[in-house]
């Protein structure tokens, strides 16, 4: 398979489809984490993170989501990453998305639904991920974090995402996260699902045409 170039792109390049494609992408991952919280079998790395602190603060997911965010976007300081308007929407729109599906989605008892819930938010997050990711807009604040420390350390991006995940479920679980089937589901579906849909959403810079040759 071709190598898919999704170095950050300035906005002045097609910015009406692009815009609506990272909003879109956002807004559907934020969805998405929202309906793995409300299956209780098991969240996504960070989410699991997240519910670990919500529970020990009082504040909601959402905020908590986007504390972190912030968080790890200081984390890019030392490691030289630039952030990008994608950067940004992907704090403020996570962050508020989450709650306001979480404030209409209700807790899932019934098995049948909570894996209907774990199944479609693992898909749509799939979806979502290569959604944002395609449009070009700067990376998120976890994504830079992983690719930052890989250019720092040298290590690969496979080496350096395992390493940062297994950290951030450790400290969530210890704090109280979800840990579970959705966690391992999670895990092993997410890479191949972005890779496989990338290809159908990444914004792609219009090619040149060649000059005719005068005669």
């Amino acid at each position: 398979m071709a190598q898919i170039d999704l170095r950050p792109v300035r906005i002045s390049r097609d910015p009406a489809r692009r815009s609506v494609q990272l909003l879109v992408g956002l807004a559907l991952y934020g969805t998405s984490v929202a309906m793995l919280t409300r299956a209780h079998l098991g969240l996504e790395p960070w989410g699991v993170l997240a519910e670990g602190i919500m529970k020990h603060t009082g504040l909601t997911f959402g905020t908590v989501t986007g504390v972190v965010s912030v968080a790890v976007l200081l984390l890019w300081i030392p490691l030289r990453q630039r952030p990008g308007i994608g950067t940004v929407a992907n704090v403020v729109v996570i962050s508020v998305t989450v709650d306001l599906v979480r404030a209409v989605l209700p807790d899932q008892h019934d098995l049948g639904w909570q894996i209907a819930l774990l199944v479609g938010g693992v898909a749509l997050n799939g979806f979502a991920t290569a959604t944002y990711v395609g449009a070009r807009l700067g990376p998120g604040a976890r994504d830079g974090l992983m690719t930052g420390l890989a250019a720092r350390t040298g290590w690969s991006v496979r080496l350096v995402r395992t390493g940062i995940e297994i950290t951030v479920v450790a400290a969530g679980f210890l704090l109280g996260g979800t840990v579970g089937a959705g966690t391992v589901l999670y895990a092993l579906a997410i890479g191949p699902l972005t890779q496989a849909l990338l290809p159908l959403v990444v914004w792609r810079e219009p090619e040149r045409e060649e000059p005719e040759p005068v005669h």
